[in-house]
């Protein structure tokens, strides 16, 4: 739930008509009964991860791609069969409206993209993590987005793994009994790049928003001012509006035979839910030594195996091709998403306020922050891009053949 609710009737209203008339005068690929079209502004390789899904998908249209490297423009472009090639959004979205448009660039250039997207009047656009670096850079793209009633979505998280959502419907069905406790391992490295996987795993299963956070952070040179989350690690407790705790731990840990388990643990008064990136497994009762006892989640199975199965993809990315199946649905049918640009804001303040607590001498924070203004930058290949920090892709790869 948006707890800032930036949806106001009025404003919405008449935006949403002003949107609607720039649209009308720009070429739209559209058309109601029909594909989705879709476009895609950043290829790089997890743009190009998305248009591949995109394009396996028998209810949408890859159309239009947008792509500052000239030369991988043009390598991506014939690789997806796409003629409709731009060097950004802007001359993209003069040109072409499609229905849906994923923003895959580098952090730094979502936002523009994002919001020049909700301008032009697309029905839905989404993002990947992270959302922005500043508060309110991520605050703005939800607001306006809202505002023209765009559908914003997030992109490759885990939250949208299938048997994530489903194991989350058994803990909110009171199957498992009511909540009492959650924990947090392996909450380090880089807490708003990778740490939103955990944040967007730790709301959905809660249901619940984080409302104080009490952190300490390591190493001392991790909590400069300027410094960016790479390498951070932090341990801390996190208060949840439903009135429980979670504990929150920067290494991973060990569990029986297991090492390494780095995710989020939910325990409620007749079982633990245990995220560790892939399927939750599921704990109730004990053993004979009085351990816990895994049982057979028996999750329902993945509704679109055929998807998996075409050239290029492959089983893990069966979380984006969910993520992209709620974005459609929500699209289409006004449903729930099962990641929002909504989540990865709220993703984005939680890491600010655990660094800013650490910072403060372990002081607790409260949330929502009202400094807007406060930043936390990514590490500088998820800011700025493979291109620019020394790990680019060479045109083999962006063709889809392995390197020569």
């Amino acid at each position: 739930m948006d707890r800032r609710n930036f949806l106001v009737s009025a404003v919405a209203a008449t935006a949403a008509t002003a949107g609607t008339l720039r649209a009308a005068e720009k070429t739209t690929v559209s058309s109601p009964k029909k594909k989705l079209t879709v476009g895609i502004i950043g290829c790089g390789r997890m743009g190009q991860y998305y248009a591949q899904v995109y394009k396996a998908l028998p209810d949408t249209e890859l159309v239009a791609i947008a792509e500052w490297n000239s030369d991988r423009r043009k390598v991506v472009g014939k690789r997806f069969g796409v003629t409709s090639l731009f060097k950004d959004a802007n001359s993209m979205l003069r040109t072409v409206v499609p229905d849906i448009v994923a923003v895959i660039t580098p952090t730094k250039f979502m936002k523009g993209a994002v919001i020049a997207c909700a301008k032009a009047g697309v029905k839905g656009v989404s993002t990947d993590k992270p959302i922005a670096a500043r508060l309110s850079d991520a605050d703005e793209m939800v607001q306006v987005c809202a505002e023209r009633n765009v559908v914003f979505a997030g992109g490759n998280l885990q939250r949208a793994k299938w048997e994530v959502q489903q194991a989350a419907k058994r803990i909110h069905s009171g199957k498992f009994g009511k909540i009492q406790g959650v924990a947090i391992h392996g909450f380090g490295g880089e807490i708003s790049g990778g740490g939103c996987q955990h944040l967007s795993v730790l709301r959905l299963m809660t249901g619940a928003e984080v409302q104080e956070v009490t952190a300490w952070g390591n190493p001392a040179e991790a909590l400069d001012e300027k410094a960016d989350d790479g390498g951070l690690n932090i341990n801390g407790l996190f208060r949840m509006t439903s009135g429980i705790n979670c504990q929150v731990f920067g290494l991973p840990r060990a569990f029986g035979s297991t090492k390494n388990i780095n995710g989020v643990d939910v325990w409620t008064e007749d079982a633990m839910v245990q995220w560790h990136w892939g399927v939750p497994k599921i704990f109730q009762g004990t053993d004979a030594k009085g351990a816990r006892k895994e049982i057979d989640p028996k999750y329902p199975a993945f509704p679109w195996p055929d998807v998996l199965k075409t050239p290029g993809l492959y089983e893990a990315a069966d979380y984006l091709v969910s993520s992209i199946h709620s974005f459609i649905d929500a699209v289409n049918t006004g449903s729930e998403l099962w990641i929002s640009g909504h989540d990865l804001r709220q993703a984005l303040e939680i890491a600010i306020a655990s660094k800013r607590s650490a910072q403060l001498g372990n002081q607790p924070v409260q949330l929502p922050l009202k400094d807007r203004s406060l930043t936390l930058y990514p590490r500088p290949y998820r800011w700025l891009g493979g291109d620019v920090t020394g790990r680019p892709q060479s045109d083999d790869s962006a063709a889809g053949k392995k390197d020569s």
